[in-house]
């Protein structure tokens, strides 16, 4: 071979070889959602009619006037005369590992089996338009990542991780014939990630480094007592000031935060003073608790726990009493939180209830017991979005949630109707809502919708 031929081998081979490892350019996907009227998730009204351009998993423009097609590949227009278009709605309290299955189905099943249960509980929640949930408490970390990666079907996922107990506390599962635990054993909860039993400030230290590492946007702690759980009385508080810190300090070293189960006064102005910014629950709480978390300006994700569905729980039995101790206090739990503007987020702490799980929306729109259907919306919505922006950094997806404006994430619900007048659309979403997307990707349509391509004739002028 000739230098010249060898030259040119050499040549055409480093082209061949550049073409080929260049990153591919994917074509971003573009929808145009006409003629809607929008829910933006701040404002009390809806938009006039109005048109929303997405392009790859953005916002990009929104406009009272028609929007131009677009030359640089297909979109898929959307009519949605007649309909509302929102955000996509976020659950600050699930459990998506544990949601499905029977609580002694959750002890004793294959942790395999509860995995793939929970990639239903995933596609169910993305299909009654919940994009976005909190997660707090489970083993979800591998569920998260296949959902990021297109493997499943749900919703962006703030995990928790295991949820961390002392000994006899809310998260621990134990059998009676499992006490005293030997020394250095884990319990089966434990060893599935879905608890972490620690002891002494310590342990509570390096529970709660290990599942930042793992990847938890917040970190969960159990401070008081319990309904599902099996030894604690719901009135006794659990951990120490200087335990409840030893988290809170794990947590704020990695920009974070805590958020602690609890009921009673006492438990929250225990993790108040520890610096705990979140209390999911409080619903026995009083005047002077509810105050203080105003003063400090701590968070309170509550869920509309009332006695209006059959409970898994036997009339008499421990955890029903516990059970209907909690529910009373509901009604002055929203009092306190309206009298002295707490932020409050919404969740539903669904657990052991596959029938539960599916009220999801129902459990939204029964807020209007405390709140107007905007002030609803809202709460699931730019308020909730709000709750999960204080991950910071160690918040697992970047951009806006909860708003419909320029830039913010895609994640959108087509509604049929007007769910500011008709907040019960949001109980029944297999028929009102029409399309669902998530990051800038349709996951359901049921209207009827065009691509057009570029240069194609179509109702608006091509720029």
């Amino acid at each position: 071979m000739s230098n010249v031929s060898r030259r040119l081998f050499f040549w055409v081979g480093s082209l061949l070889l550049a073409v080929a490892t260049a990153p591919m350019q994917v074509r971003a996907q573009v929808t145009l959602f006409q003629n809607v009227q929008i829910f933006d998730g701040i404002h009390d009204e809806l938009s006039p009619p109005s048109f929303v351009l997405v392009r790859g998993n953005r916002i990009e423009r929104i406009s009272s006037s028609p929007i131009p097609t677009d030359r640089r590949g297909d979109t898929v227009l959307i009519d949605g005369s007649g309909c509302t278009l929102m955000p996509g709605l976020i659950d600050a309290h699930t459990h998506l590992l544990f949601s499905l299955v029977p609580q002694q189905a959750a002890l004793m099943s294959d942790a395999g089996f509860l995995h793939v249960v929970s990639t239903r509980a995933a596609s169910d929640t993305l299909m009654r338009g919940f994009t976005s949930v909190r997660d707090l408490g489970g083993p979800v970390f591998g569920l998260k990542k296949g959902i990021d990666s297109g493997l499943v079907v749900g919703p962006r996922i703030w995990p928790s991780g295991a949820f961390i107990s002392q000994s006899g506390g809310h998260g621990d599962f134990r059998m009676p014939n499992e006490f005293p635990a030997p020394a250095n054993s884990l319990s089966v909860s434990e060893r599935m990630g879905g608890s972490a039993i620690a002891d002494d400030a310590a342990t509570v230290r390096k529970r709660a480094r290990e599942l930042l590492g793992l990847g938890a946007s917040q970190i969960k702690l159990m401070a008081g007592g319990g309904v599902s759980s099996p030894y604690d009385p719901i009135d006794v508080t659990q951990y120490t000031v200087e335990e409840l810190r030893a988290a809170v300090e794990a947590a704020e070293n990695w920009g974070t935060y805590v958020t602690v189960h609890a009921y009673t006064p006492k438990a929250v102005r225990q993790a108040i003073e520890a610096g705990v910014r979140c209390i999911d629950h409080g619903q026995l709480l009083d005047d002077d608790t509810g105050k203080l978390m105003a003063d400090k300006k701590v968070w309170w994700s509550l869920q509309p726990f009332l006695d209006d569905r059959p409970s898994p729980f036997a009339e008499g039995s421990p955890n029903r009493l516990k059970q209907l101790e909690m529910y009373q206090g509901t009604d002055l739990a929203y009092k306190l939180a309206k009298k002295y503007k707490i932020q409050t987020a919404w969740g539903t702490d669904n657990l052991f209830s596959a029938e539960g799980a599916k009220l999801q929306g129902a459990q939204l729109a029964k807020m209007t017991r405390w709140y107007t259907p905007v002030e609803v919306l809202k709460m699931a919505t730019s308020g909730n979005a709000a709750l999960l922006a204080l991950s910071g950094k160690r918040a697992p997806y970047e951009g806006k949630l909860g708003v419909i404006e320029s830039d913010a994430l895609a994640d959108l619900i087509l509604v049929r109707g007007n769910p500011l007048e008709e907040i019960e659309l949001i109980a029944n979403p297999s028929k009102a809502f029409i399309v669902i997307m998530k990051d800038g990707k349709i996951f359901k349509n049921t209207v009827t919708a065009n691509t057009v391509t570029p240069n194609t004739v179509n109702s608006f002028p091509v720029d």
